[in-house]
């Protein structure tokens, strides 16, 4: 049941009635919350998209669109604003009966059939394996683990899936830099790395599994006789380190791709093929890039796809100058793969320094799949860590950062979780490690959590007065309920379908926590009114039939404050410490 879909359907019929049958008109058409709570329950343009279609002043094509709406019983009044939007006010049984339908339903309120037969990929973290993860990966991860429940939730066929990027000179750097420490345990000599290597210690347990098994055995010889072995142990080593991390954020991807398998395959040679078959490839010249000075630049012949023809600044070349593929040939060749997979959509989630190659992939995945795929990206803005009230500065390479672990050994996984989603991703987020952990209403994981807390021990307080959990859902009169913020509550249970819908649609799972902090909100505040107004409490012992009607609503406010905090991947608490 979802009230809002509900009355959308009414008004596109009122619309069809009108003579407005233009799919492409009728998508234009909104029905949606006010942003005003006093503008009413729901908001339509439909007067003022009818009016030059149909020839009449939005003013009087309103009247007309209100003399029908007014027909229907669940609307009590309806109000033509500002150039001609239409407010409509809801009866309050309306959200009784939402209410009434969220008890039945329980944890499975919300749940839609939006992606039924439709497949997604998610594509996030995809951290290079030259080292631990750290937090600045965690929202990525947090991201996309909650979209896969999101889209699951609606019905979705969902595969969460992580690209290794092992290959090319990040990973022939990585096995240098564990040679060094190879190097430095056996003669027990500190030695120098050079910028483009990785001196963090977290390499040196590497190189000691690289002693015990092989002893001394690599330190006289040249590069190419060790390198390939140290980098198939270095990677080994390092995935199953991230993948244990992601593990205790309660993160499991269905399948792991790896980039070297793709180059060993030739998927690049068949999707250069595809797309020079399609004429989106040729042998050009690249100029400098603009307002840069770039030293040694060698204009030469190159294989470059027409990017510019997807919007993007320039061509991109598919080649290095000794021949090679790029890093942007073996992405290519990537999401050709993915393509060939059946999926609807492709979702990736990427740090914001990724940007700049949206539009060259969006254009291959549009190239190979002639457009019948859709691709979405979403950027993650970088993680601020701040502690002691300052800055934290961090660099994988220098080997200074907080890893992920410690900070979920620091805060646990669910308040990880949570604080990765109270912005929207292309927003910058400071991670205040003290604050987080405090319990205090000015740190949203707890204000949610205190708010299931306090609904679960109203069951006890009930217990005592003969109120058994049986009689929340034995037809509550919630016609009892007669404040202002009880209706509120109301409310709110009855936008929860077309939250889940709405973050499903825009693959943004932030929607979830900015929902779950307003609902939880307006539950402390009636219970504090409850603190001061002894006939606004829960639990009035002389008055068991409006206590059941308040009981019941407190557990719709459970149910989707619990349905919530799992679809973000956070353990609903039941009591607080």
């Amino acid at each position: 049941m979802n009230i809002y879909n509900d009355l959308h359907s009414i008004i596109i019929q009122i619309a069809n009635k009108l003579g407005l049958k233009d799919r492409y008109i009728l998508d234009k058409i909104t029905s949606e919350p006010p942003k005003e709570k006093s503008y009413g329950d729901i908001s339509t343009n439909l007067a003022l998209i009818g009016s030059k279609i149909l020839n009449k002043t939005p003013h009087n094509l309103a009247d007309e669109i209100i003399k029908e709406l007014l027909k229907l019983k669940i609307v009590s009044k309806a109000l033509v604003a500002g150039p001609g939007f239409i407010n409509l006010h809801l009866e309050d049984k309306v959200w009784h009966e939402c209410c009434k339908y969220a008890l039945d339903k329980k944890s499975d309120y919300g749940k839609n059939e939006l992606g039924k037969n439709k497949k997604v990929n998610i594509e996030f973290v995809s951290a290079n394996p030259t080292g631990p993860m750290h937090i600045g990966h965690a929202r990525g991860a947090v991201y996309g683990d909650s979209l896969a429940n999101i889209l699951c939730f609606s019905g979705y066929e969902v595969t969460r899936e992580y690209y290794i990027n092992d290959s090319g000179e990040q990973v022939n750097n990585l096995a240098r830099s564990v040679y060094k420490r190879y190097l430095e345990i056996l003669t027990n000599k500190k030695l120098d790395f050079e910028n483009d290597l990785y001196p963090g210690e977290y390499l040196i347990p590497i190189a000691k599994k690289i002693i015990k098994k092989y002893d001394n055995k690599f330190s006289d010889k040249s590069e190419p006789v060790w390198i390939d072995r140290f980098k198939r142990i270095s990677i080994n080593h390092i995935m199953d380190y991230i993948k244990k991390d992601l593990s205790n954020l309660g993160i499991k991807h269905d399948i792991f791709i790896s980039e070297k398998s793709l180059i060993s395959s030739n998927s690049i040679d068949k999707v250069v093929n595809i797309l020079r078959n399609k004429n989106l490839i040729y042998e050009g010249e690249l100029e400098p890039p603009k307002g840069k000075k770039i030293n040694n630049w060698e204009i030469r012949k190159q294989l470059l796809f027409k990017s510019s023809h997807f919007g993007d600044d320039v061509d991109r070349p598919l080649t290095k100058s000794d021949g090679s593929w790029t890093y942007f040939a073996s992405d290519a060749a990537y999401h050709y793969e993915k393509c060939n997979r059946k999926f609807s959509t492709l979702i990736n989630i990427w740090g914001a320094d990724h940007g700049g190659y949206v539009k060259r992939i969006r254009g291959v995945v549009q190239a190979v799949s002639e457009s019948q795929i859709d691709f979405d990206v979403k950027l993650c803005q970088l993680v601020n860590i701040v502690k002691d009230g300052k800055p934290v500065k961090m660099s994988k390479r220098e080997g200074n950062f907080i890893s992920l672990k410690s900070v979920v050994d620091t805060v646990g996984p669910d308040v990880l979780r949570f604080i990765m989603l109270t912005r929207k991703n292309d927003a910058s987020l400071d991670f205040d490690i003290k604050k987080v952990t405090e319990s205090s209403n000015e740190n949203p994981v707890y204000y949610v959590q205190y708010a299931h807390a306090r609904i679960k021990s109203l069951h006890k307080k009930a217990s005592i007065e003969g109120i058994k959990d049986i009689d929340f859902v034995n037809d509550p009169n919630f016609s009892l309920l007669k404040n202002t913020s009880e209706i509120n509550l109301m409310k709110l249970v009855a936008t929860w379908p077309r939250v889940i819908e709405l973050a499903a649609k825009s693959h943004e799972p932030h929607r979830i926590t900015y929902f779950l902090t307003d609902i939880a909100s307006e539950f402390h505040y009636l219970w504090t009114l409850g603190n001061s107004r002894e006939e606004l409490r829960y639990i009035i012992p002389k008055d068991k039939e409006l206590t059941i009607a308040r009981l019941s609503l407190a557990e719709t406010v459970r149910t989707v404050i619990s349905s919530g905090l799992q679809l973000i991947g956070v353990k609903p608490l039941e009591v607080l410490k």
